[in-house]
């Protein structure tokens, strides 16, 4: 080589096993991993955030109807605004439901087992979660294209029905989302 440049050394095994090369490789997991949980918690929070408004909506309404029924003036469509809205309220809050672990969880039985069975049946556990919420998010999906397709629309208020069931399949996917930060939480040691 010339003078005034400096060689290059191809990186080796060793270069690449030293504990600042692996040190630096988990700190840019470790963000890549703050930041997806980070957007995730945002996301769950967000559509949780629809899911309140929802149920706000659902019991102004729901007072409103019943305050001007006794007026003999209802509210037309109620059942259908407010069947739409349920199938927001709760499709919406699951995700945010499962990362704050407010479902009913029975592990009684599993917290007989040793740390490492218990994180294999969570994984296990967790993995089947995400193949049934995908499935149902991409069925959901599939159904809302069928459903605008051929113009679908409640019998009153002639509400189309594919919204709702967009909303919902991204919901279910959304809630893939959160079992996968789950399945990382389990591999590094941050679960419950």
């Amino acid at each position: 080589m010339g003078k005034g440049k400096e060689e290059i050394p191809s990186p080796s095994i060793y270069t690449m096993l030293t504990p600042t090369h692996l040190f630096t490789e988990f700190l840019e997991k470790e963000q890549f991993m703050g930041w997806f949980f980070d957007k995730v918690w945002k996301l769950s929070r967000y559509i949780n955030f629809i899911s309140g408004v929802s149920l706000t909506f659902i019991m102004l309404l729901t007072v409103a109807d019943i305050i001007l029924r006794s007026l003999r003036k209802p509210i037309i469509g109620t059942f259908e605004i407010v069947a739409f809205s349920g199938a927001v309220v709760i499709g919406f809050s699951i995700p945010l439901t499962t990362w704050v672990k407010g479902h009913v969880n029975t592990d009684f039985l599993i917290m007989r087992f040793s740390e490492k069975t218990r994180n294999v049946f969570n994984l296990l556990t967790r993995c089947m979660g995400i193949g049934l919420f995908l499935l149902i998010g991409l069925e959901l999906i599939k159904f809302g294209m069928d459903l605008k397709r051929v113009g679908e629309v409640s019998p009153t208020l002639a509400l189309p029905f594919y919204p709702v069931a967009y909303g919902l399949g991204c919901c279910c996917v959304i809630q893939c989302l959160v079992l996968l930060c789950d399945i990382f939480k389990i591999f590094g040691g941050k679960h419950e």
